[in-house]
């Protein structure tokens, strides 16, 4: 259906049938919904007409082949000019197969595996009828007290945007109108959600512009030069005005500046929130607000339903904007093929072929194993097979292991972390015990774990929070693991055995308490359905951990925001002309994080010899070129990823003391060496400067080489123009 034939749709739809085009309503809304009518909470008093759900453009949260086939046939009877519904849904990461939550994937720095984890989550959601993902979510962060961290990919605006690339890719693929196993995705939360206040949800963002376009904008740009078909509106101010209602983010940078002609949806609620806000004294001014934003769908409020027409009938509103609007949604919906075929995709019985394959199990798995980070090994990892283990703690026989947004997944059809380990070296040399509750325990639970552990050569704990401590409303100003467990922790050290300790939390944690008093320490995060057999084929070393961390573990809460790229003071700590007290310091914590980014062990050891440059000096058409050897000096084969940094020296404005600008990773068996070669160019040592043009500048710049952003070597180069 070509352009002409959509704008002739639009001239035959009423204004009603145009406005109810930009509204999005829940599955209980619609005949043929299996939950038809059981509307609760704030779906109760959105006042909406049968005309206008007989009219309305998509549908949220409507899943399976059966019942979206049932809600599309009842709807193309009822909708006068026969007009598809989109469906949408938040498939994060994966459908039914759950992979590692997308903070997880990131310490993987594997793009195809990222890729793949898409595809999988695509091919499940896209049988089940969802056309339209709520994913990826590209914000960069530097709080982990906010629990929306689970969901994004870390702390370095370049390493975002290649995640952001390679999910876009795995959900869309390259040819979205014939490949229906695919889904359309929408790139989220536009802009700066990652940057909210005190790492609290829905809470105030304040920057400069140039710090937004530096670090925060960069990932967005990347998913949407990739083709990403949707956008949605952050729930935060951007500039004091409320990113649903901001025109000046959405229509002059988004639309005007970056050409961006998709679809932008309001988070849920988020038009009608402007009122709270303060910028909005009613609907109809949040309405108003929003469409000149250039807003298209208004998710789960009514604002658009019950005032558009009137404020295009008064004259405040021109009919062309919303013109403007239906034609998006109308082009995306022709995009997908809805018009040729509304079912898209569904399908009862690939459904039922797909979900939970084999297959899918697999690439579930080894996203797994790729995603955990060895933080600590004092040689009690890996695993004999011949030991005897006291697999104790809250997770040891727990499914609660998906995370937030894994809406679908079944706690019930994730493999254990006692599974895994007894499916791989059998139950003769495992015992276990629950320890304590996640929050809670009792003398009963303790006494059994104390015995339990007595007679066997290591203690494996499986800690951490539940998955309502994370993901979105799921902040915590406290970011230890519950007193309780490291109660557990102590009560066991008495026993004098090696431990290890395995962490199931969608964020980065305090560990003191931990990380002091175990001999070993596998972040495993929410490592989704085959979090368990994954997780037993580290600890036994069947595979060999590789991530690498893509946020800062920080000393203390206190030193929060903690990221690597930070800028330096006039007075910086450990300067050579530093006085003992007048810099920049904490009295009693360390300015550094517990862990760097970029960090994480393995079970082989790597040496890098001194990085080289043939030249000191780059020019606009003469790159820099890096290299370093690297050599496994252990007994195993292992994955090293092999990172390039570089500082600025002196700039228009303050830059980073270290920017990560490109990595490598390498397999190598004992004693195998590799050389890698890095080529630095003039166009990455661009920034936004004062008056926001992006270039370079002439003068001297550091290059570091190494295993993590702490641990480098460095070397001194000189751009000329």
């Amino acid at each position: 259906m070509p352009e002409q034939q959509l704008r002739t749709l639009i001239n035959q739809m009423s204004i009603e049938e145009k406005i109810s085009q930009l509204l999005q309503l829940a599955g209980p809304f619609f005949e043929g919904s299996e939950s038809q009518g059981e509307i609760t909470g704030p779906m109760e008093g959105l006042g909406i007409s049968n005309d206008s759900i007989r009219n309305s453009g998509s549908v949220l949260g409507l899943t399976g082949a059966k019942e979206v086939i049932q809600v599309q046939q009842a709807h193309l009877k009822n909708n006068r000019l026969g007009i598809p519904l989109l469906m949408m849904a938040d498939i994060v990461h994966g459908y039914k197969t759950i992979f590692p939550v997308p903070l997880a994937i990131s310490c993987s720095w594997d793009m195809d595996m990222a890729e793949s984890t898409a595809v999988v989550a695509a091919a499940e959601a896209s049988a089940a009828g969802v056309h339209v993902t709520f994913a990826p979510m590209v914000d960069l962060v530097r709080d982990p007290r906010w629990g929306r961290v689970m969901e994004t990919t870390g702390e370095d605006p370049f390493l975002n945007s290649e995640f952001a690339r390679a999910f876009v890719r795995g959900f869309q693929g390259t040819d979205l109108t014939h490949d229906r196993s695919r889904v359309a995705a929408c790139v989220k939360h536009f802009a700066a959600y990652g940057a909210a206040e005190g790492g609290r949800d829905y809470n105030t963002v304040d920057m400069s512009e140039r710090q937004m376009r530096e670090y925060y904008l960069p990932a967005y740009r990347a998913a949407l030069d990739e083709g990403c078909e949707m956008v949605m509106t952050a729930f935060n101010t951007v500039d004091g005005i409320p990113a649903t209602g901001n025109r000046r983010l959405m229509r002059d940078l988004l639309r005007d500046e970056w050409g961006f002609d998709g679809v932008l949806i309001s988070d849920w609620g988020a038009v009608k929130e402007m009122i709270p806000h303060g910028i909005a004294a009613d609907e109809a001014e949040a309405a108003y607000k929003a469409i000149q934003a250039g807003v298209d769908i208004e998710m789960m409020t009514p604002a658009y339903e019950h005032h558009l027409k009137g404020l295009i009938e008064n004259g405040q509103v021109n009919e062309s904007l919303l013109d403007e609007a239906v034609m998006r949604i109308l082009t995306l919906k022709h995009k997908l093929g809805l018009f040729d075929n509304p079912y898209r995709g569904a399908s009862v019985e690939l459904e039922e072929e797909l979900i939970l394959s084999e297959t899918h199990r697999q690439v579930a798995r080894d996203a797994a194993a790729k995603s955990c980070v060895l933080l600590k090994n004092n040689n009690v990892l890996p695993l004999n097979e011949e030991q005897k283990i006291a697999l104790i703690g809250p997770f040891a026989q727990s499914g609660d292991i998906l995370g937030p947004w894994s809406w679908m997944g079944s706690k019930e059809e994730a493999i254990q972390l006692y599974t895994g380990m007894v499916d791989l070296v059998g139950s003769a040399h495992i015992t276990t015990a629950q320890g304590c509750d996640i929050e809670t325990g009792t003398e009963a639970q303790l006494a059994e774990a104390l015995l339990a552990a007595q007679h066997v050569d290591v203690i494996v704990l499986a800690l951490g929070e539940h998955s309502d401590m994370s993901g979105e409303a799921g902040c915590r100003a406290d970011i230890r693991l519950p007193q309780i467990q490291l109660d557990l922790i102590a009560a066991l050290q008495s026993l004098n055995k090696p431990m290890v300790a395995v962490l199931f939390n969608g964020r980065p944690l305090d560990l003191h308490g931990v990380y002091d008093q175990v001999d070993a320490v596998l972040e495993a995060w929410y490592p989704g359905t085959e979090g368990g057999a994954a997780i037993a084929d580290l600890l036994y070393g069947k595979r060999n951990p590789s991530a690498r961390l893509t946020m800062s573990f920080p000393y203390a809460v206190g030193q929060i925001p903690i990221y690597y790229n930070h800028f330096n003071t006039g007075r910086p700590q450990g300067a050579a002309d530093a006085q003992v007290r007048y810099v920049s310091q904490y009295l009693d914590i360390p300015n550094e994080p517990l862990l760097p980014f970029g960090y994480g062990l393995s079970y082989t050891t790597f040496e890098y010899s001194e990085p080289t440059i043939p030249s000191t000096t780059m020019t606009m058409e003469q790159p820099l070129t890096i290299k370093v050897r690297v050599t496994n000096t252990g007994e195993c084969k292992g994955e090293e990823l092999v990172q390039l940094y570089i500082r600025d020296i002196v700039g228009d404005v303050v830059r980073p003391v270290k920017e990560l600008k490109s990595f490598r990773k390498i397999i190598l068996e004992p004693r195998d060496s590799q050389e890698i070669t890095f080529i630095l160019t003039e166009e990455q040592l661009r920034y936004h400067h004062s008056n926001l043009e992006f270039k370079s500048d002439s003068g001297d710049f550091y290059a570091f080489v190494g295993s993590n952003s702490r641990d480098v070597t460095e070397l001194k180069f000189t751009l000329k123009k």
